[in-house]
């Protein structure tokens, strides 16, 4: 089995990290090794309602027979954080996909870190590899409060490197600008959290370090992320069974797949999460998601199919 095929977990513990957060161990039910996984990585989890959320990895990636994540109880979301939540998950069985990275860490001569909230799900995985290398490294933590900041008493313990935290309350926003002031040439910046610092920071990297190396991580669609769907008709072939399906200028590839496979996992439909991330065996893509870099895009090996669409009349994908 690969590890992007959908597999079955128990959950083995459910465990509160801070106001508002809750972290699940995920292992195999019958006590196989789990796929390996490097910082960055997360899941596609199954919910016992059938609805599908993506959390960041956050355990340790050395430890092959469980998966962590953490989620937050959001007001006004989705329903998936509360069902997290208030669901008496342990002891139930539930699929994930993955993992699967598209925050991976780079090689750099050093590094800072910048989480919002529980943007620090994916940092916190590469502090602990950072910890364990001979960059130097900096990691900047902001919450609302103290109280509702996860794994602060981990972070605060690793060596070599530097952990600032942030409680707003306290502290007030994340020093941005004094943060990313004089970085080292190459430095890579790694920020995850809500829109409001992942723009500040993009912000701060167009005056103060152009030439550095900025990898963002997004929970939402970006603000100037394209239509959906729009653009000319084309047809998508899915190679498993040889159909061919015509996808409209009005809908998503994504709409008129499920059509063919409503078995077809995804989740935000905007472009941000990954789910429904296909590989591409023939055609041009056009990719509009906010996931993929500039070389992802350029080799058009895969493609998110709830936003991009094909500037070839066909295009071949592996479904």
């Amino acid at each position: 089995m690969s590890a992007d095929e959908a597999r079955r977990v128990l959950v083995t513990q459910a465990r509160r990290e801070a106001d508002g957060v809750v972290s699940l161990t995920l292992s195999d039910p019958d006590g196989r090794e789990l796929p390996a996984w490097e910082p960055g990585a997360h899941v596609d989890l199954v919910l016992p309602s059938g609805a599908v959320r993506q959390y960041s990895l956050c355990g340790h990636a050395d430890d092959r027979y469980s998966y962590t994540v953490a989620v937050l109880r959001e007001t006004g979301g989705r329903g998936g954080s509360a069902e997290v939540h208030d669901t008496g998950l342990v002891g139930r069985e539930l699929t994930i996909r993955g993992p699967r990275n598209h925050f991976r860490l780079v090689d750099a001569p050093g590094y800072v870190l910048l989480a919002g909230g529980i943007g620090i799900t994916p940092i916190l995985s590469m502090a602990r590899r950072l910890a364990a290398g001979p960059a130097p490294w900096l990691l900047c933590y902001g919450g609302r409060s103290a109280a509702s900041m996860a794994f602060t008493g981990e972070l605060a313990a690793l060596s070599r490197g530097r952990v600032e935290f942030y409680p707003e309350d306290e502290a007030g926003r994340l020093p941005l600008e004094r943060i990313l002031a004089d970085l080292v040439p190459r430095t890579a910046v790694y920020v995850c959290g809500p829109p409001g610092l992942i723009a500040a920071v993009q912000d701060c990297a167009g005056k103060l370090f152009p030439e550095q190396d900025l990898h963002l991580e997004r929970f939402t669609a970006a603000p100037d992320a394209q239509p959906r769907a729009d653009g000319d008709a084309f047809e998508v072939e899915l190679a498993r069974t040889g159909e061919v399906l015509e996808v409209p200028g009005d809908r998503s590839i994504l709409d008129v797949v499920r059509d063919a496979r409503p078995d077809i996992l995804s989740s935000c439909e905007e472009g941000f999460c990954g789910t429904c991330e296909t590989k591409v065996l023939a055609g041009d893509p056009e990719h509009r998601d906010t996931i993929l870099t500039e070389a992802d895009r350029e080799r058009g090996a895969t493609m998110m199919i709830c936003v991009g669409r094909s500037r070839s009349p066909r295009l071949v994908l592996d479904l």
